[in-house]
């Protein structure tokens, strides 16, 4: 596996060294120190990253496997969705083979906790958790790399601008994803490269031509059936992220381009795992069916379900009614839920609405509304 030295996550045997080498960045260190014990950083930032430090040694003990890591990791993640969603739901998954593995291809709204919903989901099912795809924009720091690649997240080079080098790159990754797949491990890749920040979940059939490239002998209908591809929907009630994401449509739509300020990713994976998210539903799709002949017909599959089990919640309907009319195929959607709940979220998205300065809300409104506009097109199609 040497040709995929530079982008494969760690291995069972890499594990203690990769522990122990995290333990001794002091830069994670500090950072762990501020968000555990802000006081006593405050005032002692040195006596608070050796009980950060020494805290960690104690739950590193025992974990020398990638496994052992997501079982120490599980109880914390646990606490961390409770704290921060209503309810999580989940569909589909009695319609996946634990022994057989899956290249689940999601729409994509948050950094980290997009996958992290569909670990958590399969972890508690009993299925085996996939291989995760991350942007090498992401990780530009070494403890962070070193942090993702040991949770079984392989690395996407988005960096690159020679084409050369960007085509042997795609080359790499798709024969690392095939690779995966034939030796059992599955796979999580967005349908699209970064999130919707528009929430229109849309597959980029360049993603989908880029699981061929490594394979082009063969069919491609033959290729597509190897990968068993499964969509996943995700659906968040609330966007933790979504001022930042309409700030960004704005200054794009006012000026043409946006530039991240330093840190803006390391805000967003933040505030993506602690911030409210109300409910989230993941929705497993059906793997796909045999016979797809091109590209374009795998991205028509990928979309129709992804968008098909997308699930609404009052604030696509009040967002999409600030925007426009509602057909009167979805006129009656306060019946679906119950007038305290009605109450609850109308309060909540006025609240938000308000908060926001006049130039962002069409743009945060936006992201709520896109929803119900893909729900209609699916609807129109049949």
């Amino acid at each position: 596996m040497s040709e995929f030295e530079g982008i494969r996550p760690y291995n069972d045997a890499e594990v203690p060294a990769v522990l122990q080498r995290l333990l001794a960045d002091q830069e994670l260190m500090r950072m762990l120190a501020a968000y555990r014990l802000p006081r006593i950083n405050r005032l002692l930032p040195g006596l608070s990253r050796r009980l950060v430090q020494a805290a960690l040694r104690r739950e590193a003990r025992g974990v020398a496997t990638v496994d052992d890591l997501q079982h120490r990791l599980e109880p914390y993640l646990d606490r961390l969705i409770e704290s921060s969603t209503l309810d999580v739901t989940y569909s589909g998954l009695d319609q996946l083979s634990p022994t057989q593995p899956h290249l689940f291809i999601a729409n994509h709204r948050d950094i980290v906790m997009d996958p992290a919903f569909v670990n958590y989901a399969l972890y508690h099912a009993g299925h085996p958790t996939p291989r995760i795809a991350i942007g090498d924009n992401l990780l530009q720091r070494p403890f962070v790399s070193d942090l993702m690649r040991l949770n079984k997240s392989f690395i996407v080079h988005r960096s690159l601008t020679g084409r050369r080098e960007k085509l042997q790159a795609y080359q790499n990754l798709s024969a690392y994803i095939s690779h995966s797949i034939a030796e059992g491990e599955s796979i999580w890749i967005a349908q699209a490269e970064g999130r919707a920040k528009d929430g229109l979940d849309e597959t980029d059939s360049a993603i989908i031509k880029m699981f061929c490239m490594s394979r082009k002998s063969e069919p491609f209908d033959e290729v597509i059936a190897s990968l068993n591809m499964v969509p996943v929907s995700i659906s968040y009630e609330w966007d933790p992220c979504d001022g930042m994401k309409a700030r960004e449509l704005e200054q794009r739509a006012r000026t043409g381009a946006y530039a991240k300020e330093a840190g803006e990713d390391d805000r967003s994976i933040a505030m993506g795992l602690t911030g409210y998210k109300g409910r989230v539903h993941v929705a497993f799709g059906t793997p796909l069916p045999a016979g797809m002949a091109d590209a374009r017909a795998v991205v028509a599959e990928v979309d129709r379900q992804v968008l098909g089990n997308y699930r609404l919640y009052a604030a696509n309907y009040l967002a999409f009614e600030q925007q426009d009319t509602l057909p009167a195929a979805l006129a009656g959607w306060r019946d679906g839920f119950s007038a305290l709940e009605l109450a609850q979220e109308q309060q909540r998205f006025t609240a938000r609405l308000d908060a926001l300065p006049e130039a962002l809300r069409p743009f945060w409104l936006l992201q709520y509304a896109n929803p119900v506009r893909s729900h209609l097109r699916v609807l129109e199609q049949g």
